[in-house]
């Protein structure tokens, strides 16, 4: 089997260094537009069956090119070129795990294609979208009536500074988009949204994390594969407490806003003014990060109203030298890639992670998760 990875960055090259490892896989490219990245990427996976390749990922040809002899992909890229990829992907018959779980339905929609070429697409396959998601999931098909499910996850710095109490632990431009927008939920079988940095809560974890705030952001395909089998179900962030308001005053003010605007005849928008104010702010200390994790989902079992909770709190890999944000994002694509590669994996058209890890499949990935060590906390409770 040869697999491509597209971009390698810290997550990318996470994803090139644990594949190197898996039995099953033949070859390993790894690409990007810069050969210092590569050239990064190769020694950290110090494995023969790993090759860089420098080319532009600009466009869905350009990423057809490289993933012409591809049995897999693993797309490790920025938002703008998920749906390329997965395109490109379904022209080259080549099997696709993205990272980015945006614009789910226009991805959706590209199903019929994929299925008549054999591939499957897996959009959102890292941490959140995606380990939440399948725990969700798993949480619902343990009921015989599902009453709410949410899926709360957040990347947040090991050694909190004033005034945000955040660093930045992936894109700020990611970060401050995932703040502007309204997020998509699911009440009563159908699709709903919430206001942008609504539905505020405190919630405590364990040490070392304690208190923390959260607020719903967007639940991305769950709120569509999900909506059906679940009365309510919605996604939160977790911050440290105090952030959440301080970021409710700036999109209150407008800085947060896409609409253009121009200053002493130069076009920019107040978000991008923003971002460059607020990255030395979201810098921190340390680059040492925490993520956390936290599914819940509530309901019947045989007549009884019980709880179905996972934890879990992630620590920056000092073994691995990467965040723990790249870890949890980069491992369950990198495990999912690899159960495509033996066959454990067999569907095809565009799939959802939460709609195959499940039942049977759930526990072993979770293994497979734990062994590579991302740990889960489990506990169901009697709420009657």
């Amino acid at each position: 089997m040869h697999v491509v990875v597209l971009g390698t960055g810290m997550i990318g090259t996470t994803v090139v260094s644990e594949l190197a490892k898996f039995d099953g896989i033949d070859k390993i490219t790894a690409v990007d537009v810069r050969q210092e990245s590569i050239d990064k990427c190769l020694e950290i996976a110090n494995s023969k069956r790993v090759s860089g390749r420098v080319a532009s990922l600009a466009s869905e040809e350009d990423i057809a090119k490289v993933l012409k002899d591809a049995d897999i992909a693993v797309a490790c890229l920025p938002h703008s070129l998920s749906l390329p990829a997965i395109k490109a992907a379904i022209s080259q018959k080549c099997n696709l795990v993205d990272l980015v779980g945006s614009k789910y339905v226009e991805k959706k929609e590209l199903h019929k294609e994929a299925q008549e070429a054999g591939v499957i697409i897996v959009p959102g396959c890292g941490v959140a979208p995606g380990i939440t998601n399948f725990l969700a999931a798993q949480g619902i098909e343990l009921l015989d009536e599902a009453d709410e499910a949410v899926m709360i996850c957040g990347g947040i710095p090991r050694h909190p500074v004033e005034p945000l109490w955040y660093q930045v632990v992936f894109r700020l431009e990611s970060v401050l988009g995932l703040y502007g927008k309204p997020a998509l939920a699911a009440e009563n079988g159908n699709l709903v949204e919430l206001p942008p940095l609504s539905g505020l809560e405190e919630l405590t974890f364990a040490s070392p994390v304690g208190l923390c705030e959260a607020v719903v952001t967007d639940a991305h395909s769950t709120a569509y594969t999900l909506k059906d089998k679940v009365t309510k179900l919605y996604e939160k962030t977790v911050r440290y407490p105090g952030h959440w308001n301080k970021m409710r005053v700036i999109a209150e003010l407008g800085f947060l806003d896409d609409t253009p605007l121009e200053i002493e005849g130069i076009v920019t928008t107040p978000r991008a003014i923003s971002e460059k104010i607020l990255l030395p702010k979201m810098a921190g200390i340390s680059n040492e990060d925490i993520t956390v994790v936290r599914v819940e989902v509530t309901g019947k079992k045989n007549g009884i109203k019980v709880k179905h909770q996972w934890d879990m709190i992630d620590l920056y890999d000092h073994g691995r030298g990467i965040t723990s944000m790249a870890k949890t994002t980069a491992l369950p694509a990198a495990v999912f890639a690899k159960w495509i590669a033996n066959k454990r994996i067999t569907e095809t058209g565009v799939v959802a992670v939460e709609e195959v890890i499940i039942n049977e499949r759930f526990q072993p990935f979770i293994d497979e998760l734990e062994g590579l060590g991302i740990s889960f906390e489990y506990k169901e409770e009697v709420l009657d």
